[in-house]
C-alpha cells in the first residue's frame, strides 16, 4: 500500500515551475512584468540561444530592498497583495509570488536590486533552488536578473523546447505585445547581441504600432474608443488589407494584462463577418479597461486567462463599438471613392473638351469611336486567348494515352454565367465548375512534380523582398527545405528579410508576397509533428489558386481542352477542398424535374 508523502521545497518548487515557467519565452513574461510593476521606464532584454542560454533582464525601476532580496525568492512571496480580498482588487500584473522561486529553482540565477536610498545594491546566486551568495554590490538604482542554462536539472523539460530561433520568436512575440500594452515604456530585445525589437516611450500609442510594425500597419488601422461607467473598450483594427490566415496578429489587453480571450476574439470575428474574406483573420489590438472587481484574474498561474463577472455584457460592448467603427470606415471609405471618382470625371470632361477645341482649331475630321472598330476587336479578342493559353495547357495524346480516363467523353454544349461549362454524354447532363475543375488539374500536376522532385520553376525578372516577422521567419527558416523542394528560389537577405528569386511555373503570376504569407500561416496553423507529405500537399492546394475564375469566358476550344484534362487526373470529382468539380443529371431526372414522368 503507498503511503502519503509530503513533497520536499526543492521538488515541489520544479513542479510549480512547471505551470510558470513553460519556456524561455514563459520567464521572460514573468520577469517583464515583475519590472512594470516595479516602474520602470526602460526596460532591457537580452537572451542568448533564444533564451535557453541565457536571459538577462534590466529595468530601472524602484529596485528590492536589501532586506527583501532573499524573501523574494521564497514561495508565495510577494509585496503585490497582503490577504486574498486584495486579488480581486488587483491592479498589478503580478500578484501569486511564484515566479522568481520557480524559475530558480530550474536554472542558475543571479538578482541585483539597488533602491534610491541605498548607495550600494544587493546580489543573490541561487542554483536549482540552492542559494549560494548574497552580498553588496555596486549597481544602477532598480534591478538586474540573469537567468542561466534554463531547464538544466529536468532535462525532461528541456527536451521539450524548440529550436533557438523558435524559442526567440516566441519571446520577441511577447516583448512587442507588452510593448503595446505599455507604450509609456521603453523596451529593447537582444538576441545573441543583435537588436530585435526597439520602442521608445510615447504618450501615442501609434508611435509604438509604428516602432512594432511598419508604416502600412499604421495606414491600414482604424481607431476606437467607447467609454462607460464600469468598461472602457478602445484600440484599433485593421482593414482587409492588414488580414492573414491566421490569429498572430491579434492583441487582447485586459487592464493592461495581455491575455486570451476566445469570448473576446469571437465578438470582434464576429463584428468583421460582413468586412472580411472567408478564412481570413482580422488584426487588432483591443484594450479593455475595467473595475478589477468585476474580473478574475486567478484562473491560470501564467495568468493569462481571466474570467468576466458578466460574459454578455463584455461581449456585445465590445462587438458594438468594433461593428460600428467598422461601418463608419467603410462609409467614409466609400464617400472618398466617391469623391475621386467625381474628380476623375470632372478631369475626364475638361481632357475631352481641350480635345474637342484642338480638334476645331485644326478642322480635322476625325473619327472618336475607334474603340469599336474591327481591327480593334480583333486585336481584343488576340490578347484574351493568349491570356488562357497560358491558363489551360493543351494535353497531347501522348500525355493521355497510358492514363486511365475518369469520365466520358464529352460534348460542350456552351458556358453559362461564364462560371459553368455545360456538357452531354450518351442522356446525361453534365454542369462543371470551370475554377474548380481547373484548380484541381492544377493541384495534381503540381503535387505530382513536388513528389517527383521534377518541379519547374521561373525566375523572377524583378525579386521579391519581403521583411518578415520574427515568427513568420522562424516558421521559413523551419521549413526552408520544404520551400526549396516545392520550386520556390528564396535567399535570406538580411535580418528577418528575404528575396524571392524563383516560383514555380505552374502559379503563372501570383500575388507573391500574400501567397507566400498564407503558406506560412497554413504551416504555422498546422504545428508540428506532421510529416512532409502533409505539408506537401498543403503548399499545393494554396498554390492551385492561379486557376482559371468565376466569370471568366472560356472559347469553344478552352472548354473542351480543360473538360480533357480533367479526364485523365486521379481524382476529377472533387476539388483540393473537397467541394463537387461536376454535377450529372440523368435525362430520366429532367423529365422528373418537368413533370414529364412520375
Amino acid at each position: 500500500m503507498n503511503r502519503i508523502n509530503i513533497l520536499d521545497d526543492n521538488t515541489a518548487n520544479k513542479i510549480a515551475a512547471g505551470e510558470v515557467v513553460e519556456r524561455p519565452f514563459s520567464v521572460v513574461k514573468e520577469l517583464i512584468e515583475n519590472s512594470i510593476d516595479a516602474k520602470a521606464k526602460n526596460i532591457i532584454v537580452e537572451i542568448y540561444e533564444g533564451g535557453q542560454q541565457s536571459i538577462k533582464i534590466t529595468d530601472d525601476g524602484i529596485g528590492v530592498h536589501p532586506e527583501d532580496i532573499k524573501i523574494a525568492f521564497m514561495p508565495h512571496a510577494t509585496s503585490k497583495i497582503s490577504d486574498i480580498e486584495d486579488v480581486f482588487t488587483i491592479n498589478t500584473m503580478g500578484f501569486r509570488g511564484e515566479a522568481l522561486p520557480s524559475i530558480a529553482s530550474v536554472s542558475n540565477t543571479v538578482f541585483k536590486s539597488r533602491t534610491a536610498e541605498f548607495e550600494y545594491g544587493k546580489e543573490i546566486s541561487i542554483l536549482g533552488g540552492n542559494l549560494e551568495y548574497i552580498k553588496d554590490t555596486g549597481c544602477n538604482v532598480g534591478s538586474s536578473i540573469e537567468v542561466n542554462n534554463l531547464f538544466f536539472n529536468v532535462p525532461a523539460r528541456k527536451k521539450f523546447l524548440k529550436s533557438p530561433q523558435r524559442e526567440s520568436a516566441l519571446i520577441t512575440d511577447i516583448v512587442t505585445r507588452l510593448a503595446l500594452a505599455h507604450n509609456r515604456i521603453s523596451f529593447k530585445l537582444f538576441n545573441n547581441g543583435k537588436n530585435l525589437v526597439t520602442t521608445y516611450a510615447s504618450e501615442n500609442m501609434m508611435d509604438t504600432i509604428r516602432f512594432i510594425y511598419d508604416k502600412n500597419t499604421c495606414e491600414n488601422v482604424i481607431n476606437f474608443e467607447e467609454h462607460g461607467d464600469v468598461l472602457s473598450v478602445y484600440g484599433f483594427i485593421g482593414t482587409a488589407e492588414l488580414s492573414r490566415g491566421s490569429r498572430n496578429n491579434q492583441s487582447v489587453f485586459v487592464n493592461k494584462r495581455y491575455i486570451k480571450s476566445k469570448l473576446i476574439t469571437t465578438a470582434i470575428e464576429t463584428a468583421f463577418k460582413s468586412f472580411l474574406m472567408i478564412n481570413k483573420f482580422p488584426f487588432f489590438i483591443v484594450f479593455l479597461d475595467i473595475y478589477p472587481e468585476m474580473i478574475d484574474v486567478n484562473v491560470h498561474p501564467t495568468k493569462s486567462e481571466i474570467k468576466f463577472k458578466d460574459e454578455r455584457v463584455i461581449f456585445k460592448a465590445v462587438f458594438d463599438v468594433v461593428h460600428k467603427a467598422l461601418r463608419d470606415s467603410r462609409i467614409n471609405s466609400f464617400k472618398e471613392v466617391q469623391d475621386d471618382f467625381i474628380d476623375v470625371l470632372e478631369k475626364k470632361a475638361e481632357e475631352e473638351k481641350l480635345l474637342q477645341e484642338k480638334i476645331e482649331i485644326l478642322e480635322m475630321p476625325i473619327d472618336l469611336k475607334f474603340e469599336n472598330s474591327p481591327l480593334n476587336y480583333k486585336v481584343l479578342e488576340s490578347s484574351v486567348d493568349s491570356v488562357f493559353e497560358k491558363k489551360i495547357e493543351l494535353t497531347t495524346p501522348t500525355q493521355t494515352q497510358s492514363l486511365e480516363r475518369k469520365l466520358p467523353s464529352l460534348r460542350v454544349v456552351g458556358q453559362f454565367h461564364n462560371t459553368y461549362i455545360i456538357a452531354e454524354a450518351k442522356e446525361e447532363l453534365f454542369l462543371i465548375d470551370q475554377h474548380a475543375a481547373h484548380e484541381k488539374i492544377l493541384f495534381e500536376k503540381y503535387r505530382n512534380q513536388i513528389k517527383n522532385m521534377q518541379v519547374m520553376s521561373q525566375l523572377l525578372i524583378i525579386p521579391t523582398v519581403m521583411e518578415l516577422s520574427p515568427e513568420d521567419f522562424s516558421t521559413y527558416i523551419e521549413n526552408k527545405e520544404l520551400f526549396t523542394s516545392t520550386g520556390f528560389g528564396i535567399e535570406v537577405f538580411g535580418d528577418e528579410t528575404i528575396t524571392i528569386r524563383e516560383v514555380p511555373i505552374i502559379l503563372g503570376k501570383p500575388d507573391l508576397k500574400n501567397l507566400f504569407l498564407n503558406i506560412i500561416d497554413n504551416l504555422k496553423n498546422m504545428g508540428t509533428g506532421l510529416t512532409v507529405d502533409v505539408k506537401y500537399h498543403k503548399i499545393a492546394t494554396i498554390a492551385c489558386k492561379a486557376a482559371i475564375k468565376g466569370n471568366d469566358p472560356l472559347s469553344q476550344v478552352e472548354m473542351v481542352r480543360l473538360l480533357e484534362d480533367l479526364s485523365y487526373i486521379e481524382d476529377p470529382f472533387n476539388c483540393p477542398h473537397g467541394r463537387p468539380t461536376i454535377i450529372k443529371m440523368s435525362v430520366n431526372e429532367l423529365e422528373k424535374k418537368f413533370k414529364r414522368i412520375q
